[in-house]
């Protein structure tokens, strides 16, 4: 597996890297220097320790063809593990995840071909003006965290993601009432009415998307969805350029839980929109069924901002095709107690002057 190799400080453990003023290594944490000949041995250890990745195979992607991983790589971070995939001219960068400044060390060990890519449609400086105007409306982030510099540490990278089609034959089973209420001069009567519903029929679904890497999560991804597959065309490496590209680890087979939750959830709210016209309707059985799956490897592209502020990392993506949002951010305590103040007030002047107006009525 070739690595991605990140300097570690002696004293303290972080991340060092070079410093432009002293030209020596520096730990940002904690100030330790370093000269840069006291790690030339260290580098030649890790050339010598590579290992080979292992060759996989799966029911998608396709196999590479001869001469076209000649300007790939694939490197691991050893702080998050996370694994990216870029061109032969990438030699530094950061690490989309943690972002943790990393040193690219072997060449791309290559498994499945991807079958399709969807390219990137928004630039960086795109990207960066959708967060920035998101930022901008968030009232109770830190001003610290909106006015820092951390923002051009976004990324583009293309996410691993496995496409699945299958056909489900459905068959639920529901437990439903109506109620009538009437009243004459003495009594008010409520009649229920107690229904058996059962509702059954096929549904089929066309590439359902499930995220390939460990490191992207599943919520995250599916929040910054949908993308538009007419857009998708044949992979080829060109696409990669300029670009970072994660190599998954959660594959084909290991994936199709999260692909079959997804289609049972979807089929289940479609049934249950049949229901309609009763006052309660609860679910009693459902079988589901699959037939005709099969599945595809593809790339989609997202830019990610992963910033750490007040210890605690924060990750940020948007969809690089539709440019849609999603992520965390941090609170403003004082902000937030200050508003929460401010909406107690408002609320207790209502309720006061609520009371002021009983007597009237």
């Amino acid at each position: 597996m070739a690595q991605l190799h990140e300097y570690r400080c002696p004293s303290c453990g972080g991340a060092i890297v070079f410093d432009s003023e002293s030209q020596n290594m520096k730990c940002p944490y904690c100030s330790t220097e370093l000269e840069v000949e006291a790690l030339a041995a260290y580098d030649a250890i890790l050339q010598e320790s590579a290992e080979d990745d292992l060759h996989w195979e799966q029911p998608a992607g396709g196999q590479w063809a001869e001469g076209e991983t000649e300007t790939l790589r694939t490197y691991i971070c050893n702080s998050c593990g996370g694994q990216v995939m870029g061109d032969a001219t990438l030699a530094a960068t950061s690490c989309p995840y943690c972002g943790n400044p990393v040193i690219m060390m072997n060449q791309f060990a290559g498994i499945l071909k991807p079958d399709v890519v969807i390219p990137f449609k928004l630039d960086k400086e795109a990207a960066v003006a959708a967060v920035q105007k998101h930022y901008s409306t968030k009232r109770l982030l830190p001003k610290s965290f909106k006015n820092n510099n951390h923002i051009w540490q976004i990324k583009g990278i293309y996410v691993p993601v496995w496409l699945y089609d299958t056909d489900v034959d459905a068959d639920i089973r529901y437990r439903a009432t109506r109620t009538h209420t009437w009243s004459d001069s003495r009594y008010i009567y409520t009649r229920t009415k107690y229904y058996a519903l059962l509702r059954s029929g096929q549904i089929g679904f066309d590439r359902v998307p499930v995220d390939g890497s460990s490191k992207m999560p599943d919520d995250l991804m599916e929040s910054i969805e949908p993308y538009h597959f007419e857009d998708a065309v044949d992979f080829q490496t060109a696409y990669l350029a300029g670009f970072l590209a994660d190599k998954y680890d959660v594959d084909a087979v290991q994936s199709q839980e999260r692909a079959n939750q997804r289609i049972r959830q979807s089929t289940e709210d479609n049934f249950r929109s049949t229901t309609g016209g009763y006052m309660t309707v609860v679910q009693e059985s459902s079988s589901i069924r699959f037939r005709n799956g099969k599945a595809r490897y593809a790339l989609y592209p997202v830019w990610m901002l992963g910033t750490q502020w007040n210890g605690k990392i924060y990750t940020f993506a948007m969809n690089g095709q539709t440019g849609k949002l999603a992520g965390d951010l941090p609170l403003c305590v004082p902000s937030f107690f200050k508003w929460l103040l401010g909406l107690t007030a408002l609320i207790s002047a209502a309720a006061f002057g609520l009371c002021m107006l009983i007597p009237y009525l």
